[in-house]
């Protein structure tokens, strides 16, 4: 496996929906060599996936975080390698 095929798969809860927070990521990540995308979650979540060198995605991710940090309650992660190529970074409906 290699190393840009690094995939984080993270999940944040709050009030996270209704706040612009999949537009906010979607902007965050051109500054970073990340692909993958961001979702809202029927649950009132948001579900974000980042694909790449893993330190771009972790710094990509903790960005994000950073610049989200009032509307995060909390933040869990799951981590494994992309068994399939993403484009770009997108927001799913």
């Amino acid at each position: 496996m290699q190393n840009e095929n690094y995939r984080l798969r993270v999940r944040f809860d709050g009030r996270v929906q209704g706040v612009g927070f999949r537009y906010k990521t979607k902007s965050v990540a051109e500054g970073y060599d990340v692909n993958g995308y961001v979702e809202n979650l029927d649950d009132g979540g948001v579900m974000l996936v980042a694909v790449g060198e893993k330190g771009e995605v972790r710094a990509f991710v903790d960005k994000v975080s950073e610049v989200m940090a009032d509307f995060i309650r909390e933040r869990s992660e799951r981590e494994d390698f992309a068994d399939k190529p993403y484009r770009g970074f997108e927001i799913r409906l």
